[in-house]
């Protein structure tokens, strides 16, 4: 598939400038209703994928992943394919044109789920504290499945002239959680909450947490990220990390769908 049309000023220059200075920026009910329900299609699907794997491994917790409580399930759209119409769609591609150029990979994918837990908090992180510090900032596209309230565990973002931090930072784990973390100050970040089918759009450099689900409901959220060029292990620059699904190539959507 290729094009070059655009979705017009969806990105406009005032926030392609406010990700320049600040590293984010939210588009508010920025997806159709086919849109929203295709990727809540996924949802369920991710929560009993990560389950069936804590079964066959008689544990409760994988990682970052905890039974009931939040699952990070990744890398979806390689098991439910029609994904892909949203991941490589000209929606996308406008977003990584503003943030990242006109080169632009699939690097990660993952449904973003908490369970009504008050243990469903995430703790302060960069997206990039879960790669290494040898590779350029990648963009995330943080999607809100529901309605994202205060009480249901928004992403508080730090940006950039409250963190005073633009680049990667040392993070440490916490041994019970499993959480990376990088930030151990007062300030409680800005909270993003927005209904529905919008979009927080944040540098992989952006310090960001939630909060706990302290509702009775899922809060789902889909989350993709791309990169500028193929993002590799630290130890082994032959081996990707994550995806290699090819989407911009000179600004034009090379990506199959």
């Amino acid at each position: 598939m290729e094009t070059n049309s655009t979705l017009g000023e969806l990105v406009t220059p005032a926030l392609r400038e406010q990700y320049e200075n600040e590293g984010y920026f939210v588009l508010e009910n920025a997806l159709s209703e086919k849109q929203l329900e295709l990727l809540r299609g996924g949802a369920q699907y991710s929560i009993d994928r990560l389950d069936a794997e804590m079964d066959a491994a008689g544990v409760d917790t994988i990682g970052i992943n905890h039974r009931g409580k939040r699952y990070f399930s990744n890398m979806i759209y390689q098991h439910r394919p029609e994904l892909r119409t949203f991941l490589f769609s000209e929606l996308t591609a406008e977003i990584c044109r503003a943030t990242i150029g006109e080169e632009a990979y699939l690097f990660w994918e993952q449904y973003v789920i908490k369970a009504g837990d008050p243990d469903t908090a995430f703790s302060w992180h960069q997206d990039s504290g879960y790669v290494h510090e040898d590779h350029e900032p990648y963009v995330t596209v943080w999607i809100a499945l529901d309605d994202v309230t205060m009480d249901n565990g928004p992403v508080h973002l730090l940006p950039y002239s409250r963190s005073g931090v633009k680049s990667y930072v040392k993070h440490i784990t916490d041994p019970v959680s499993n959480d990376r973390v990088c930030y151990f100050g007062s300030d409680p970040g800005m909270p993003m909450t927005a209904p529905a089918g919008s979009i927080v759009v944040f540098s992989s450099v952006v310090m960001h947490r939630s909060g706990p689900n302290l509702t009775d409901r899922n809060r789902r959220v889909y989350i993709a990220q791309y990169s500028k060029d193929v993002i590799t292990l630290k130890d082994a620059p032959d081996t990707p990390q994550g995806a290699t699904d090819p989407f911009l190539s000179e600004g034009r959507i090379v990506a199959e769908l």
